[in-house]
């Protein structure tokens, strides 16, 4: 079952992002979705930050397409922003589909593959609310059996809190 969470700012983005972090491995895939300066990007650099212990400028891959990082353990992280492209194929020419199964991916604007996208993928939808300029809606879904490693890796009760 999707969570539906109120996030109210930054702070809150980046804690949510070091708990996403928590399944990377490879073969798993995060959508993000949400219209332009929603906060898909503060996300992917939360989850990069948390994931792969970055702590320098980590770039959106606008003009780039693809931003590539490695964990410690050597899995690399791809975050890609589609915007600019057309159709699947131009997404396929990046070599998405080897990174799909041998990376974790991080991708924005994923409507750009027509659907094809892993088994394990986890969306993430994120909406303007209205209550503030920074406060954000979001919701998460995907496979049942990731959805319950996300929960079983929030201790400290944030999801249950942010929870609406």
């Amino acid at each position: 079952m999707a969570m539906k969470l109120h996030i109210e700012g930054l702070a809150d983005t980046e804690r949510l992002g070091l708990l996403l972090s928590g399944l990377f491995r490879p073969g798993i895939c995060f959508t993000l979705h949400g219209p332009l300066g929603a906060g898909k990007s503060a996300l992917a650099r939360a989850m990069v930050s948390a994931g792969c212990g970055e702590t320098g400028d980590i770039p959106s891959p606008t003009f780039t397409l693809v931003q590539t990082y490695e964990m410690p353990d050597s899995t690399a992280v791809w975050h890609m922003d589609l915007y600019r492209l057309k159709d699947l194929n131009e997404a396929l020419a990046l070599g998405i589909e080897d990174a799909f199964y041998e990376a974790v991916c991080l991708v924005e604007w994923p409507d750009r593959l027509n659907g094809f996208l892993p088994a394990n993928t986890v969306s993430v939808e994120i909406a303007f609310d209205e209550a503030s300029d920074t406060a954000r809606k979001f919701i998460i879904d995907g496979p049942d059996a990731l959805l319950q490693q996300i929960q079983k890796l929030d201790i400290d009760g944030f999801l249950v809190a942010k929870q609406h």
